[in-house]
Order: C-alpha cells, then sequence, then structure tokens
C-alpha cells in the first residue's frame, strides 16, 4: 500500500468488486490481453511510425527490464513530461510492468511546477524530451535537478545531452519482479488546484480501468474506431474519457498529432481515417471556424468530444452542421466523476447539457453552503461518490478533510444543476480557480508569486469572461506605497511583473492575461477581498472596451 494513499472502505471495496465494478486486471495486463487479441493490428501512428500491439508490448517489455535494472522498482515515483509521441505510452506501461508510478507532468509545466511534483512525490526519476516546440527540456532537468536531491536518474527521449538516453534502456527481456495487483496504486495524476501548486491524484488499476471501460460502453468505441489525440495526452481528459487508453482497451488505434492546429488535424483526420477526437472549447472554435473558410468535409469523423470547458450552447449547435459529426459533451475531473451527453440523446440534450453520469454506481450530490440537498432544478455545489471517484489526495490529511464528507463524497468545487432527465447544468466554480481553456490556474500560487515581487504590497488574480478561452486572468495589483513616493524606485509595469513570473519558472497559460493596478481592493462584510466584486468591475471594463 502506497503511504499517503486513502484507500475506499473495504466494506465498499469489496461491493464494487461483487458488481464487476472492479475486475481486478492491471494495465500491464491489458496491454499483454491486447497484444494477443490484436497483435499485428496498428495501435499507434505518429508520423510515418506505425506501430502494433505486438510491437508496443515486446518494447513495453525490453524498457522494463532496463528501467528496473536501473533500479526502477514497484512503488517508486517517476515524472514523465511527454509530449504526443510513441514514447510516452511505451514508458507508462514500462513502468505498470514493473509497478512503478508515473506522475504526469503537462508539456507546459515549468520549473516552479515540475521541483514541487518531484520532492512532494519524492520521485527518483524525471523522464523528458529533448527538445519540443522549440523547448529544451534538458535546460529544465538541470534546474529541476538542483532544487530537487532525491531525482536519481534524468532519461531523456532523443539527444541526451549530458543525460541518460531513453532508448539505451531497452534491453532483452529478463525475468521482471512480480507485478503489482489491481487495488494498488497505478499512477499519479494531477489536480486542477485552488489552493495552489497542484494535488497529486492516485489512481488504483482497479478504479481507472472501470473508468476505461464505462467510458467505452458509453462512447461506443470497438476495434474499428481511430481515435486522434491532439491535447496533451498526460491530461486526464485524453488519457482515459475515453482518449488514448480507452481506446487500447477497446483495440482501436491511436493516431497522434503534436498540436490541435486544423492544418494538423484536418490532414491526418482524411489520412488515417479518424472516427473520433477530443477536444477544449477554445480549439474547437477554431476548428469551426476553419471548416468553414475552408470548404472541409471530414467524412471519417463520427465523434467530436468537448470538454475541459463549458461549451456554449451556439458553438455546441454548429458542430454538427459545420464539421458533420456527432458532438458530445464531457464534463469530468482528474478525481473521478465524468459525464457524458449520450451520441443517441437529443439535440437539445447535447447542446445544453454537460452530460450525466457515466455509470449507474456513480452517486451524486447537490447541496448548499451546508451540504442540505437543494430542491431538483436548483443550482448547488455538486458532490460525487463512487467505483473511479478517488477517496482521498495524496499525502494531503488536511485538505482531504475539507474535500471529502465523512461518508466519502468529493467536494468537486463545482456549481451545477440538475435538469428532470439527470442531466448536469455546470453554472460555473465555487473554488478560487481560473478555468483558461480547460488549464485550471489556481489564483492562490499565482498570487503568491506576484508578492514576492519587491515591489507589489498585494495581489488577487480573478477571471474575467473571454469569448475564445471562456476564461482569462486579469491580476489586480496593489503597488507598495515607498515605491510611488518621491525619489522611490518607480512602480512595476505590467510587463516587467508579467516577465518576473516567467523567470519564476511559472507555466505560460498561468502569467495573468492583464494586469490592473488599483490603490485598494473592494471588501466583503466580513474584510475578505471581494473577488467578486473585482470579477464584476473586470467584465465592465472588458464589455467597454
Amino acid at each position: 500500500m502506497l503511504p499517503g494513499f486513502t484507500p475506499w472502505p473495504e466494506k465498499v471495496a469489496q461491493y464494487y468488486r461483487e458488481t464487476g465494478c472492479w475486475s481486478g486486471e492491471t494495465f500491464g495486463q491489458l496491454l499483454r490481453r491486447q497484444a494477443q487479441s490484436y497483435g499485428e493490428q496498428v495501435v499507434l501512428v505518429s508520423g510515418e511510425q506505425r506501430i502494433t500491439y505486438a510491437q508496443l508490448d515486446q518494447r513495453v517489455d525490453r524498457l522494463a527490464t532496463g528501467l528496473n535494472r536501473l533500479g526502477i522498482a514497484a512503488g517508486d515515483r517517476v515524472i514523465v513530461q511527454l509530449p504526443n509521441i510513441p514514447a510516452f505510452f511505451e514508458v507508462i506501461f514500462a513502468l505498470f510492468r514493473i509497478g512503478a508510478l508515473p506522475v504526469f507532468s503537462l508539456p507546459l509545466h515549468r520549473r516552479q511546477e515540475v521541483i514541487y511534483f518531484a520532492n512532494y512525490s519524492e520521485a527518483k526519476a524525471y523522464i523528458i524530451p529533448d527538445i519540443e516546440a522549440g523547448y529544451d527540456y534538458r535546460t529544465l532537468a538541470a534546474e529541476v535537478k538542483a532544487e530537487a536531491p532525491g531525482l536519481r536518474h534524468i532519461i531523456v527521449a532523443g539527444e541526451p545531452g549530458e543525460y541518460m538516453a531513453l532508448e539505451d534502456l531497452y534491453e532483452d527481456l529478463v525475468e521482471l519482479p512480480q507485478e503489482p495487483v489491481a487495488s494498488d496504486v497505478a499512477f499519479l495524476q494531477l489536480s486542477g488546484g485552488s489552493t495552489g501548486l497542484s494535488k497529486l491524484i492516485p489512481r488504483t488499476h482497479d478504479d481507472y480501468m472501470y473508468s476505461l471501460r464505462a467510458s467505452v460502453e458509453v462512447c461506443q468505441l470497438d476495434e474499428h474506431s481511430v481515435y486522434l489525440a491532439v491535447l496533451p495526452v498526460a491530461h486526464n481528459y485524453p488519457l482515459s474519457s475515453p482518449g488514448v487508453l480507452g481506446t487500447i482497451y477497446a483495440g482501436g488505434q491511436i493516431v497522434l498529432a503534436r498540436s490541435g492546429s486544423p492544418d494538423e488535424a484536418f490532414a491526418l483526420i482524411d489520412k488515417e481515417k479518424v472516427t473520433i477526437t477530443a477536444l477544449v472549447p477554445p480549439l474547437a472554435l477554431v476548428w469551426l471556424e476553419a471548416a468553414v473558410s475552408r470548404n472541409v468535409h471530414l467524412d471519417s469523423l463520427q465523434v467530436l468530444q468537448v470538454g475541459g470547458a463549458k461549451l456554449g450552447a451556439e458553438a455546441a449547435r454548429r458542430v454538427k452542421p459545420v464539421l458533420g459529426c456527432q458532438l458530445q459533451q464531457v464534463f469530468g475531473m482528474a478525481e473521478g466523476l465524468v459525464n457524458y451527453t449520450r451520441l443517441d440523446d437529443p439535440e437539445e440534450i447535447i447542446v445544453e447539457t454537460q452530460g450525466k453520469p457515466m455509470s449507474v454506481y456513480d452517486e451524486i450530490r447537490i447541496v448548499d453552503e451546508e451540504d442540505n440537498e437543494v430542491e431538483p432544478g436548483t443550482a448547488g455545489h455538486l458532490l460525487a461518490r463512487g467505483p473511479y471517484t478517488i477517496r482521498g489526495y495524496y499525502k494531503a490529511d488536511e485538505h482531504n478533510a475539507r474535500s471529502f464528507t465523512s461518508d466519502g463524497f468529493y467536494r468537486t468545487g463545482d456549481l451545477a444543476r440538475l435538469n428532470p432527465a439527470g442531466y448536469l447544468i455546470v453554472e460555473g466554480r465555487a473554488k478560487d480557480q481560473i478555468n483558461r481553456g480547460g488549464d485550471k490556474v489556481a489564483a492562490e500560487e499565482v498570487e503568491n508569486h506576484l508578492l514576492a515581487h519587491p515591489a507589489v504590497f498585494d495581489a488577487a488574480l480573478v477571471s474575467m469572461p473571454d469569448m475564445y478561452l471562456g476564461e482569462r486572468s486579469c491580476a489586480f495589483i496593489i503597488v507598495r506605497s515607498d515605491r510611488t513616493e518621491n525619489g522611490a524606485a518607480a512602480a512595476p509595469s505590467a510587463m516587467e511583473l508579467k516577465t518576473f513570473l516567467r523567470e519564476r519558472g511559472l507555466a505560460a497559460y498561468k502569467i495573468p492575461d492583464r494586469i490592473e493596478f488599483v490603490d485598494h481592493f473592494p471588501q466583503t462584510g466580513v474584510g475578505k477581498v471581494s473577488k467578486k466584486a473585482l470579477r464584476e468591475r473586470i467584465a465592465q471594463q472588458s464589455a467597454v472596451r
């Protein structure tokens, strides 16, 4: 049992086993089973490279052998920060085979985030690309290693520089250690985070495998499905809803894209006869505009999933007539609960709601501030419990006490209401978090970095509406009074503060889109900063401009 992991109560776990939710299969076993069933069928397409199920399974065994010989063993944590390339799959399945735990890091994460992941998870290794999208991850690795003494190995997919080449770790298969059991933690996923840096989410083989199976059934994937991965595959949504792992579960084919640009994606859809893909709302809007201007016909595409943030109803109505495929709205979270509109739902359900829970074993409550259930159709706080919704974050007892009820319901932080058919309509976030086109920005984290600037007295980060991304961020800044008096240094400019944040290693999507300087913050009746008033203020200013 991984220290810091909160398991399901034994009686509940036994119920999920008896009902067949938890099958007892690990991810290593899944790939081996699919290699036996679909050996010569292509599972991964990346550029001109085509890898079959059998080839993937063999390379996973060889890499597992090399990683194990390196000293990576069951229970060890390994940060995996790889883009959409075949090595991502070889690495994570090799780690699954030996019982080591991937810690999923997104390509956009930088020094601050990765150092935190390394130290908090006590990671033994860090696996990166050499250069991706013009950014040299080997330089990042040097910065991380200097601040994370527990990291023993830096492994590079590509030119290793001073580090170890991933390709050198593929060795002839020898007998591997005993594989983990399905109740073990398989990996650590990242939360969206509303109170600082991302919390780590422990997902077991049992619970995540059930999430895949339920997703595959709802989304109707099979061995003929072709999934185009344009979003970073380490993100929970394209990983499992049904995502790349769901496609493997179904015996289908994954086409890897390095970006979501219509130039690349439309060509891949046509060439590889893609049947399903997943986007966030901003990218969906780009695709809609590009398809109209280019008169594109994506004949093979059957399903376009949109999730990560709420898609406006008017944009949702355009998907079928413009792209010629069915829209499926997805509303979920890395902590568990996933909701889908069904492929045969009426149009009004598909465009106006964010779906309903994918499993009959999902339990949801919508409650008021005192945890009393609200009247049907009334908005409230969404709580969730079920066979693939966690019971606690990793090593976070204090936070768990606030984030979970005494009877195991997860407080999602979302405000939602139920329609008469049991579908969710998401109204917003209760947590202090900004959803910037699917990338979650924790206000507290950015504020803490801003407060480190010597000229900043106080900072408050809020969301502001944006037609393209749904939300952007605006930082309200109070400058120290001694910076504006005669003879003192000039107050910082917005550009200076943004540069300051970049130099502190903050991911680009967390840099405030707009910075406003104010003399004071509005306050609530109890003297707290009224972020509601600040949001209203910037919304009005944006509308005027």
